[in-house]
């Protein structure tokens, strides 16, 4: 049993307990490829969003250097009919990318020698498995003995954090291209990949880099956060795992729901953080677990570059909107941005916001990243653009909870006058839009509906103040061409107070009325 080469089952082992989430659907998955021209497989997603769990998976049921029906009889792959065909069959390539990283840092190795460095590993542990394998002879070689002699084996290949050297040396163009072609000798090399190559799963946060406008790997199948394909139950936890899982927990489900959901995948529907769920499983508590994470910390940065007014892009998704975005132009790498499409794409590969292929479309996903974003409003330096944002949205506040009609509605004729405005400022849904963007501070001290179904019809936004907030919640009625006195009728009229029961504290009842003729807005306010 090696470190790199057949390394067991001895890690899967340890993960799969009685709290074990049964993936092992994705075993199948793989097993249908093994062999065949589509044997190649990268899949990218988030931290903590269990690749590694799936390596040690993988691992375990592949290495041919163990057996591990113990494992697996009672998983769902062994009601499968490959699971028998396949199980311990393999010779097994496992590696960890960053591990090798990390080592090259201790040592002060350069980066551009890391590939050296795996490749000399993966020979030096054949060489002591096969005394017959050709020492003198290239790694490539030496696979091929193996794979081709009386009794071998095919390999394997489970690579994870595969992307880490091209995150970690994003400036370092010789140590990218290193390792590139040490995947490509391995993968896209006809004399080689056939004869030696059973199946390769790669995990990434990253797709695979692209070379001009295609991937450089280009005959790896890729199943990402924008494109998951087959593997999209695989991601993270389905709705019915999680649900599953708060049975046996004081955890509500609505309250994990609201914190973790929202990576939805057109062909299974709701899918969650899973390490973010099980901490606040195990801690019995729903908070953001997403900042102990590397990821994290990048967020400002990306922000931070303005292309194309991304800032401002930013400020509408706090405020719930849901953006537009072009994901083509990405170069899957962590230095090649040339506008604010390149940046979200980016966002979307790293979780923070989840994308609808549908309408090509992405906004914050849940609690959890909504709480990343307000941190990043909360730090102390902020450019001008954004502090000026804040500092007016927090006297909008303000002055709403104070009852200033006058000044709510000359806030709003400003914010009309800017670009966030809709083009087409003609209706109540146009109203609404400025509404969310004026109300950003708001974001963290109260949930925030729009269309609240309550007494007889529907309020157009309300805001709840959080359990944390002494802020009188607010019902907010749009009208068009009217007056915000018959908007605060229709509160009255219709009811809409009735939505908040069983809360019991101070209720404002905002009308705010446009204009069209004038082109600005009027505001009335009372308190309940």
């Amino acid at each position: 049993m090696g470190r790199y080469v057949n390394p067991g089952n001895q890690a899967f082992r340890r993960i799969a307990g009685p709290d074990y989430v049964d993936k092992t659907g994705l075993i199948s998955l793989m097993n249908s490829r093994v062999g065949g021209d589509d044997c190649l497989v990268c899949v990218s997603r988030p931290r903590r969003f269990g690749k590694s769990y799936a390596v040690k998976m993988l691992t375990a049921y592949y290495d041919g250097s163990c057996d591990s029906h113990n494992l697996f009889n009672r998983r769902i792959i062994s009601k499968t009919e490959s699971y028998e065909e396949h199980i311990n069959k393999y010779n097994v390539i496992c590696l960890d990318i960053s591990g090798f990283i990390s080592y090259a840092r201790r040592e002060k190795i350069k980066l551009s020698d890391v590939p050296s460095i795996i490749a000399s590993s993966i020979k030096k542990e054949i060489v002591a498995m096969d005394s017959e394998a050709p020492e003198e002879k290239s790694l490539e070689d030496c696979l091929i003995h193996c794979a081709e002699r009386s009794d071998g084996k095919p390999f394997v290949f489970i690579i994870d954090e595969w992307d880490a050297l091209i995150r970690e040396a994003k400036d370092d163009e010789k140590a990218q291209t290193a390792y590139l072609n040490l995947l490509r000798g391995w993968f896209k090399d006809t004399t080689f990949t056939p004869r030696v190559v059973a199946a390769a799963y790669m995990t990434g946060i990253l797709p695979i880099k692209k070379d001009g406008s295609q991937s450089a790997i280009s005959e790896f199948d890729e199943f990402s956060m924008l494109d998951p394909g087959d593997f999209a139950e695989f991601v993270g936890f389905t709705e019915d795992e999680v649900m599953r899982l708060c049975a046996d927990s004081p955890v509500d489900f609505e309250d994990v729901k609201a914190w973790y959901d929202g990576y939805d995948m057109e062909s299974v529907g709701a899918v969650y953080n899973p390490y973010s769920v099980m901490k606040s499983l195990k801690s019995g508590k729903c908070k953001s677990y997403w900042r102990k994470t590397s990821a994290s910390e990048s967020l400002i940065s990306y922000i931070d570059m303005d292309f194309d007014g991304l800032q401002e892009t930013v400020a509408r998704l706090i405020a719930g909107d849901r953006i537009a975005v072009n994901t083509e132009s990405f170069g899957n790498d962590l230095e090649s941005f040339d506008s604010a499409d390149d940046v979200l794409t980016l966002l979307i590969h790293l979780g923070y916001l989840t994308y609808e292929d549908a309408g090509g479309t992405a906004h914050i996903p849940n609690e959890e990243i909504r709480s990343e974003f307000r941190h990043f409003l909360t730090r102390k330096k902020l450019n001008a653009g954004w502090v000026s944002l804040i500092k007016r949205s927090q006297k909008l506040l303000d002055d709403t909870i104070a009852e200033r009609g006058e000044a709510v509605a000359e806030a709003m004729n400003e914010i009309r006058q800017e670009q966030y405005a809709p083009q087409f400022y003609n209706n109540e849904q146009s109203l609404r839009a400025i509404i969310k963007y004026a109300y950003i501070v708001a974001v963290g001290q109260y949930v925030k509906i729009e269309e609240m179904p309550g007494g007889k019809g529907i309020a157009d936004v309300v805001f709840i103040p959080t359990t944390l907030s002494r802020l009188p919640a607010m019902i907010i009625e749009l009208k068009w061409k009217r007056t915000s006195n018959d908007a605060i009728s229709q509160i009255k009229d219709k009811g809409y107070g009735a939505s908040l029961k069983p809360y019991a504290g101070n209720i404002l009842f905002v009308g705010i009325n446009y204009d069209d003729k004038t082109g600005k807005h009027t505001c009335s306010i009372e308190r309940v």
